[in-house]
Parts: C-alpha cells; sequence; structure tokens
C-alpha cells in the first residue's frame, strides 16, 4: 500500500459492504491523531464537534460503532463525549460498554495490575523530571511521554534505557508517536481485543481506522479474521502523519491524510 492518500474510488469499494449492511458492521477507530488532532499533551486534546456529530449519526445506523484507545476507557469515553459508543482502553486492557455498567479489566491483568506500579517505583523520578519526561499512570500500564520538550533527542534515549530495563523485569515496553509504554506482560492490544468483541457481536463487516504503531495490531487481526472466514469483510484505514510509522501504510488497505481525511470517511459511512 503506498504511503500517499488513497483515491476517493479506492475507499469508496472498501466501505460498499459496511454501507449496505449497517445493521451487521461494526466501525472502530483510534481517537488521538485519527479522530482528534495530536495536542503536545494528551490533557490538550479535543475530539472536533463536527467529528462528534457524525459518530453519533453513525452509532444509530451501523450496530456497534467504537474506539481503541491508548487512554484510560473512562478518560476516552469523556474526550469523545458519547455514552453510546464502545470503548476499548489501554489499548485492549480495559471495556467500558454503553450499557451504564463500569469499567471492566481484561481477566488476563488478574495478578499483574501491580506489575508496572513497582517498575516505576524503581525509576529515578527526579532524573526523569530534569529530563523534561512525563508519566501518565494508567492503572495497569504506564506511558512515558516527552514531545515538546527541550532536547526530544535526549529524552527518547532515556526512554529507550528504560525500555531495556523493563524488558529485564519481564515487561513490555511498547513505542508510540514520542511515547512509550510499558505493559505487563500479558497477551493484550487492540487486536485480540477488538476480536473478541467482534466474535461476541457476530458482525459480518468491520472497519478499523488509525494512526500509530499499536493500531496495526488492529489490522493484522481484522484481515486473520476475514481470511478464517469469520468476516465477510474487512477494512482497514491508515490515517496518514509526519510522525506515523511506515508499516502502518504498508498494512492498511487504504490510506487518508490526517483526522481530516477519516473524518470524510467517516461522513461517507453516513451515506445509504
Amino acid at each position: 500500500m503506498p504511503a500517499g492518500p488513497s483515491k476517493p474510488a479506492e475507499v469508496a469499494d472498501l466501505l460498499r459492504p459496511l454501507r449496505a449492511d449497517p445493521g451487521s458492521s461494526a466501525i472502530f477507530c483510534d481517537i488521538d491523531g485519527t479522530l482528534a488532532p495530536i495536542a503536545e499533551r494528551p490533557d490538550q486534546a479535543s475530539v472536533p464537534d463536527d467529528v462528534r456529530d457524525v459518530l453519533a449519526s453513525l452509532a444509530r445506523r451501523y450496530a456497534v460503532v467504537g474506539c481503541l484507545s491508548g487512554r484510560r476507557a473512562e478518560e476516552a469515553r469523556r474526550l469523545v463525549g458519547l455514552d453510546e459508543l464502545v470503548y476499548i482502553g489501554n489499548h485492549g486492557f480495559e471495556r467500558f460498554l454503553p450499557d451504564g455498567g463500569e469499567v471492566r479489566l481484561d481477566p488476563a491483568v488478574a495478578g499483574h495490575e501491580d506489575d508496572v506500579a513497582a517498575f516505576l517505583e524503581h525509576l529515578d523520578a527526579r532524573e526523569l523530571v530534569a529530563m523534561g519526561i512525563r508519566v501518565e499512570d494508567k492503572g495497569p500500564i504506564c506511558a512515558l511521554h516527552w514531545r515538546g520538550v527541550a532536547d526530544e533527542r535526549s529524552a527518547e534515549a532515556a526512554a529507550r534505557e528504560i525500555a531495556t530495563d523493563a524488558i529485564g523485569r519481564n515487561l513490555l515496553p511498547h513505542w508510540g508517536r514520542k511515547t512509550l509504554e510499558i505493559r505487563p506482560a500479558v497477551n493484550l492490544d487492540k487486536g485480540t481485543a477488538l476480536a473478541e468483541l467482534l466474535d461476541e457481536l457476530r458482525m459480518a463487516h468491520a472497519l478499523y481506522g488509525g494512526d500509530d504503531r499499536t493500531d496495526i495490531d488492529a489490522f493484522r487481526r481484522l484481515r486473520e479474521l476475514k481470511a478464517a472466514g469469520e468476516l465477510d469483510s474487512a477494512a482497514c484505514i491508515a490515517i496518514a502523519s509526519d510522525e506515523g510509522p511506515s508499516e502502518l501504510a504498508e498494512e492498511a488497505d487504504v490510506v487518508v491524510e490526517g483526522p481530516a481525511g477519516f473524518l470524510d470517511v467517516l461522513r461517507s459511512l453516513e451515506e445509504p
């Protein structure tokens, strides 16, 4: 798949099965960099009102609409601002359904809830502050951010040392856009969470849009489900950006330019 934006006709062909059978179709996507422009700090991100309006419209038309985010599930729902969507948080570790219930932690995390917190206590907090690295506590996982610091190169080098240390302590480092996440050593990601939910819902068609390395897990799992005959169609949409990994476009069916390009996709899904 070329790194540049795909032609409108290619996008239309990919969306046709979902638009023809909305009652058996699921629409999922990432939030930061996909629905909302990337902000210097996570707490500065905002989902535009027109995006929120389209998502609400799609939730009325399609069987399920949801967001899979690196944010905690409850925080993702506050950011998007729609109770009728499904929210998968912490890259698959949490689920928040539109049924009035509470956030549910995946059972695979049992016994590992405090692994990352113990690792954080091992780090030199003063050194992180001096480097400008911000630590985001997300419960069973944590994220280190260095976007916008005075010396991003040095901060990233320090993060790579932390990642090596984490591996030595049986934890899993995952890289994002100027972000390092540390997770417990359990087999959970956006792909596993998406597959589990689609199996429960018995969908025939599914779409996923994302802009970063962790979204590739969802692309690959959708393709596996289609190859196994568990989905009639799967649409993987890469949201291009200057910071996005090159393999994202290679793993996608089509590429659109930034959140504005993905909004055009969502608007196309509104059409009968």
